[in-house]
C-alpha cells in the first residue's frame, strides 16, 4: 500500500512540478512519476539539510510537508534536467 501511495504523489507532485516549470506534457505520465519519487527524496534530503526535516523519503507522503518538499525536489530535478538538455 505504502508503495502504491509513493507512486499516486509522486505522480502528482512531478506534473505539479512540471505545470510550474511549463514543461507539462513532455514526460508523460511515467515520467512525472519518476520525477516526483526523485524530486521527492531530492526534496527530503535537503530539508534535512537545512535542518527542516528527517531523513530523506522519511516524511510521509500524503502529509502537505512531505507534498511540498517533493514538488520542490522535483521543480530542481527539473531545472538540472533542462541545463542538461
Amino acid at each position: 500500500m505504502n508503495f502504491l501511495l509513493w507512486v499516486i504523489f509522486g505522480g502528482l507532485a512531478g506534473w505539479v512540478a512540471s505545470l510550474v516549470m511549463n514543461d507539462d506534457g513532455r514526460w508523460g505520465i511515467p515520467g512525472n512519476i519518476i520525477i516526483g519519487i526523485v524530486g521527492a527524496f531530492l526534496g527530503g534530503w535537503l530539508a534535512d539539510k537545512m535542518g527542516m526535516g528527517g531523513a530523506p523519503g522519511a516524511e510521509r507522503p500524503t502529509s502537505l510537508r512531505g507534498f511540498a518538499s517533493a514538488v520542490i525536489g522535483a521543480i530542481i530535478l527539473l531545472l538540472l534536467i533542462n541545463v542538461v538538455f
